[in-house]
């Protein structure tokens, strides 16, 4: 177990090291389409609990659950769309 060698990520024969994913690398489609998806159910689920405190501390809503589900899966498409538009230029500023 003196080799040290193990555990280093990418490291070759000769001696030199390379990560895995370096920083400012490019972000392929299918990583900012995973990533505005999970930001989406985000949104959705969060307007969801925010709706759901509102109801629990005596309030009312206009409408009922089947439009609540239904504001909150627009909520999850916007927050979404606004997430995959937007994330590749502040990865690009390096701000993720």
């Amino acid at each position: 177990m003196a080799d040290d060698s193990v555990g280093r990520v990418g490291s070759g024969e000769d001696g030199s090291e390379e990560t895995a994913n370096p920083p400012g690398a490019p972000m392929t489609a299918r990583t900012r389409a995973r990533s505005a998806a999970l930001w989406g159910l985000v949104g959705g689920f969060a307007f969801l609990v925010l709706a759901q405190g509102y109801l629990l501390l005596d309030g009312d809503l206009p409408f009922g659950y089947v439009g609540l589900f239904a504001l909150a899966g627009a909520i999850a498409v916007a927050s979404g769309g606004i997430a995959y538009a937007v994330e590749h230029r502040l990865h690009a500023k390096r701000r993720t």
